[in-house]
């Protein structure tokens, strides 16, 4: 077992075991901080599969996250008013079933991401970047002047959505929905980085002359990585609002997507476990140093600067050493 395996395997169990200290101790707040964490770290999963095996610099990872959290929101709304989200040329109902709210955020967010990146992939670089910036300042102020679902104050859902088996309610019961999801999730992620999709992939970041030469198109891969990061996202955004019972147009912000780009980078782009370890980092030092004082973001830039000028490979580079990536 590599150093990075086995620091895997102790971020999986310190996932495990906080929320069980914290009903052990009657701290239900840790619970929703983790799950918070968790659920950020599915986001940035989604985002590794297109910037750390792809290379693909995405600015409007947000569009997903959001399109994610307001298919939530529109279903659980109307089912919460009693009102139909359609009548013509069908009636189509709202719902509060969580399993038919994540297919919908997962079908309209890899739908979105099909559109946008059929078009953003056409371009590379710094053009890339700000293309899916523009989309996601497009669905950003489209939101807030979304007057039916609240506009700019945003959406609330007074009562979690249900799951079969489960009461949502209580905090361990969802954290340990959203961390089944987010290891489904980093499964798919190791598999497809081994499998020889992931490989063609990572082939295009690195040589796309190359691999039109064997026969493969740097394009469909580049955009089937998209698709996929984008379907992870836009469920990460569905849980995210269910956890807040709150939608608004800041789940389309541009600096979401930063953000979601920082969790990737200071866990160590296209390691496994490096958006896990970088969105728990970012909830914890919000929750040490938001106490503390209003700007400390000027503490997470400053370990940001430290880890890109001295451990390209993240936290899990630095401790667990030049190992293979996706371990």
């Amino acid at each position: 077992m590599t150093a990075e395996r086995s620091l895997n395997t102790l971020v999986l169990a310190g996932l495990l075991l906080l929320p069980l200290w914290a009903v052990h101790a009657d701290e239900p707040f840790t619970i929703t901080l983790a799950t918070r964490a968790v659920i950020l770290a599915l986001a940035a999963v989604g985002l590794n599969l297109a910037l750390g095996i792809g290379g693909l610099v995405s600015l409007g990872h947000a569009v997903f996250f959001g399109i994610g959290g307001y298919a939530m929101g529109v279903l659980a709304s109307h089912a919460q008013d009693y009102s139909p989200i359609l009548t013509w040329p069908f009636v189509l109902e709202g719902t509060k079933s969580m399993p038919v709210i994540w297919l919908v955020a997962v079908l309209a967010s890899a739908l979105a991401a099909l559109i946008i990146g059929a078009l953003s992939l056409r371009t590379s670089g710094v053009y890339f970047i700000m293309i899916t910036l523009a989309f996601g300042q497009m669905l950003f102020f489209f939101t807030i002047s979304w007057a039916a679902y609240g506009g700019e104050d945003g959406l609330s859902i007074y009562v979690r959505n249900g799951f079969p088996g489960l009461n949502t309610l209580v905090p361990i019961q969802f954290y340990g929905l959203c961390l089944a999801l987010l290891c489904l999730a980093l499964l798919l992620s190791a598999a497809l980085a081994r499998a020889p999709f992931g490989l063609a992939l990572n082939a295009a970041r690195q040589a796309p002359e190359r691999v039109r030469a064997v026969g493969l198109d740097p394009f469909r891969l580049r955009l089937v990585a998209f698709v996929l990061s984008g379907a992870i996202t836009g469920l990460a955004g569905a849980l995210f609002a269910d956890l807040s019972r709150f939608v608004s147009p800041t789940m389309f912000s541009w600096q979401l997507s930063g953000e979601l780009m920082v969790f990737v980078i200071l866990g160590g782009t296209a390691r496994l476990f490096g958006p896990v370890v970088g969105a728990a980092l970012f909830v914890l030092l919000e929750h040490w140093l938001g106490g503390l004082s209003d700007y400390w973001h000027v503490f997470l830039g400053l370990l940001l600067l430290i880890i890109v000028l001295f451990a390209k490979g993240g936290i899990i580079g630095l401790i667990a050493g030049r190992g293979r990536a996706h371990d």
